[in-house]
């Protein structure tokens, strides 16, 4: 009688959401001791990047140089660029222009851009900070809107307004369009969690839970904050330039991990018909050696949820476990992070502008002050409500085609859902946060 061949499938690792220290160093000795670790970095990646986008945390608090604040006369511009756009965009003959009726769209948004909204002194300066967000230390903040004076539309336009002189390009952050036709270009993040079942909640930004290290779908995040938090909810940045020069000092076999092939959840019910996908198989860590034109470049690019779930979005089950050495990387990735992070201090009124490509970013744990909320069911006594302590911030995925890094080619399909033929039309900007419908981040 022969014996029978027991096959035993591999597991998912012991590895949640919210990364345990305690876990991540039995699971780094346990490896470390068992050996056979890869000692140097792959063939043709840099033994150690040198450039502005390698920094330190602590010596970036120190600095404060990323913090460019707005004078009056910048701020009047602003101002009278709000007031030029809605006299043209909202004119009868550039409705009759452009087709549009009240009824196919009410508030024409996506027409914002850098003629309509024009900043003739301030652009300059808009353009040289998006160089520095290429080519220099990948993040600044811009400082003093005068969010108390304008309603949320108001808000909403100049927000979009100003960064389309950051970068021209606004990309979608829903996978499929709403019944109108339309996705939208903003984000609300807010903690809806009061509001909405619990249960249904499968994004972190929609809490006022710890958000951990992640990169977002895009070349550049963007952020506006219209309210913070009674207590907590910092912004940290990290320059995953710097993580990277870590790992090829101490730990080059991280680099092969995060180098080779993932699987990563497609969470496929929220895609397309064409796109449905359990998942794909695609690298984190991608190198781009120096050209005639462009410096040599490593991008590493992961949300941590993809590979183990957040609360109504678990990981899938049906799709291949992640490895022990992946789940290793993951936690070295954020604790590294973490270790060498800036903690900004987000004020009402800012703009934090991120280079997604080089860097890591998250945000602490917050509470906001009970029995306050804003007035949803008229968006426009927005300006009654705005000094509560509810941390409400908007959020703008932007690309820059003039300095714009290239796109991975394992990258590109996504990169493509959220920034190709996105066009007037299509783009919506809500007025009032709503459960995430998109994979991105």
């Amino acid at each position: 009688m022969s014996a029978v061949e027991t096959i035993t499938r591999p597991t998912q690792p012991d590895i949640e959401y919210h990364p345990d220290f305690a876990k991540y160093q039995e699971r780094k000795r346990l490896r470390l001791e068992a050996g056979n670790l890869e000692t140097s970095v792959p063939p043709g990646f840099p033994s150690k990047l040198v450039s502005p986008l390698v920094w330190e945390g602590k010596d970036v608090e120190k600095r404060g140089d990323w913090a460019y604040k707005l004078n009056d006369t910048q701020l009047d511009e602003i101002d009278a660029a709000l007031h030029s756009y809605k006299s043209i965009c909202f004119s009868h003959l550039f409705r009759a222009q452009h087709q549009l009726t009240a009824v196919d769209l009410h508030k024409p948004f996506g027409y914002i851009n850098q003629t309509t909204f024009p900043l003739p002194t301030l652009r300059p300066v808009l353009r040289d900070l998006s160089k520095e967000l290429h080519n220099g230390r990948g993040f600044f903040v811009l400082r003093g809107l005068r969010i108390d004076r304008y309603s949320r539309e108001d808000n909403i336009i100049i927000y979009t307004g100003v960064s389309s002189h950051i970068g021209s390009i606004r990309g979608r952050q829903q996978d499929t369009r709403l019944q109108n036709g339309t996705s939208p270009v903003i984000s609300h993040i807010k903690d809806i969690s009061n509001t909405v079942d619990k249960g249904k909640i499968g994004a972190p930004s929609n809490t006022s839970d710890k958000q951990v290290f992640h990169t977002d779908a895009g070349d550049i995040i963007s952020l506006l904050c219209l309210s913070p938090a009674a207590e907590g909810g910092e912004s940290y940045l990290s320059s995953s330039w710097n993580v990277y020069n870590i790992l090829a000092k101490e730990r080059p076999d991280l680099i092969h991990t995060l180098s080779q092939d993932w699987p990563v959840d497609g969470y496929y019910t929220t895609l397309p018909f064409e796109l449905h996908r359990p998942y794909t198989l695609r690298p984190l860590l991608y190198h781009q050696p120096a050209t005639e034109n462009t410096p040599e470049r490593v991008l590493i690019q992961y949300a941590r949820r993809y590979f183990t779930g957040f609360k109504a979005q678990p990981r899938s089950t049906d799709i291949p476990p992640i490895t022990e050495a992946q789940a290793e990387a993951l936690d070295t990735l954020h604790f590294l992070a973490e270790k060498h992070r800036a903690s900004l201090d987000f004020q009402k009124g800012d703009i934090q502008y991120a280079n997604n490509l080089s860097i890591f970013h998250a945000r602490n744990g917050f509470k906001d002050e009970p029995g306050k909320e804003y007035a949803s069911s008229n968006p426009e006594f927005y300006l009654e409500t705005t000094n509560n302590d509810r941390r409400h911030l908007l959020r703008l995925w932007l690309r820059d085609p003039e300095n714009a890094w290239e796109t991975p080619k394992p990258l590109q399909p996504r990169w493509d859902t959220v920034y190709k033929n996105v066009t007037e039309d299509e783009q919506a900007f809500p007025l009032e946060p709503a459960l995430r419908k998109t994979v991105g981040s």
